[in-house]
């Protein structure tokens, strides 16, 4: 089982694509209050499930077009695995040891006429972008009609349409591993080592009309492993490690290698003191 705190960060490029569509906003790409650019924190963790399922591990939270079970409900496969004479304790054991991101992130069971709950050890935080971000809108066509035009038209409303992306952006997340729930859900090193993979693969097979091939890459990823359950030092002061040089705002073609990311050297050799290790790896 894990016997130590864990954290990472990793950052997230965006080349013309839409990282995260807001339904509020007409699908436009997320943002806070000032322009920075945001994905969700249940988006990442869709695709975290999504990749631990590709790689052949049974998951409950499965995306409708990827049911491979034949049930197109959480309630409906639930259903199929447990019964209501099954006690609490029983459903979170089984629950725990049958699905992985059950073991990762926790679920909350309201079926049956039960309320239980579980608390996963993952946690994954809302990825923010280093800058403000650009947002272009392209309206576009159809070649044909959807649904059949009204008299009197040639074309349906639906042929006219439009489509949003960030022209360019760096996301960073952040995210850790408490041990002590781990140890609740069976979360372990195993585990550990899926969910490592699962991040430097983000992107793989995730292609759609909004993030085309390419366009989403996880570039750096920094794994922070603590001798203690408690950790060597705080989340707070993981996450003000990384650095970036700003970007020039006349830069008309901006790269990821013009933020030159790393980590601050002077304290992260005073927390190795303490016993922390850093593992510095690229993403797929």
């Amino acid at each position: 089982m894990i016997n130590h705190k864990i954290d990472f960060i990793f950052t997230i490029e965006v080349v013309g694509a839409n990282p995260n569509g807001d339904p509020l906003t007409g699908n436009m790409p997320r943002v806070d209050g000032r322009g920075f650019g945001e994905i969700s924190d249940v988006c990442i963790k869709r695709k975290l499930r999504n990749r631990m399922q590709d790689m052949g591990h049974d998951i409950f939270v499965k995306a409708s077009e990827r049911s491979d079970d034949g049930f197109h409900s959480l309630e409906s496969r639930f259903n199929d695995v447990f019964n209501k004479d099954v006690k609490d304790p029983e459903v979170v054991e089984q629950a725990n040891e049958k699905w992985m991101d059950i073991r990762a992130f926790g679920q909350v069971f309201p079926y049956q006429k039960r309320s239980i709950g579980i608390r996963g050890p993952v946690s994954i935080s809302i990825a923010k972008s280093v800058d403000p971000i650009n947002t272009t809108t392209m309206q576009i066509t159809k070649s044909v009609s959807g649904m059949e035009p009204k008299a009197g038209k040639s074309r349906s409303s639906d042929t006219m349409g439009s489509k949003h992306f960030v022209d360019y952006g760096v996301y960073v997340v952040n995210g850790s591993v408490n041990c002590y729930l781990a140890d609740k859900t069976g979360f372990d090193e195993e585990d550990l080592e899926v969910l490592k993979k699962c991040i430097q693969t983000l992107f793989v097979n995730d292609v759609s009309s909004a993030r085309p091939d390419g366009s989403m890459e996880v570039k750096d990823i920094y794994w922070f492993d603590h001798t203690s359950k408690v950790g060597d030092v705080s989340s707070g002061k993981i996450k003000n490690l990384l650095l970036h040089d700003e970007m020039d705002v006349n830069a008309l073609n901006p790269t990821y290698e013009a933020y030159r990311f790393r980590l601050d050297e002077e304290k992260l050799e005073e927390y190795k003191r303490e016993g922390l290790r850093v593992e510095h790896l690229n993403g797929f």
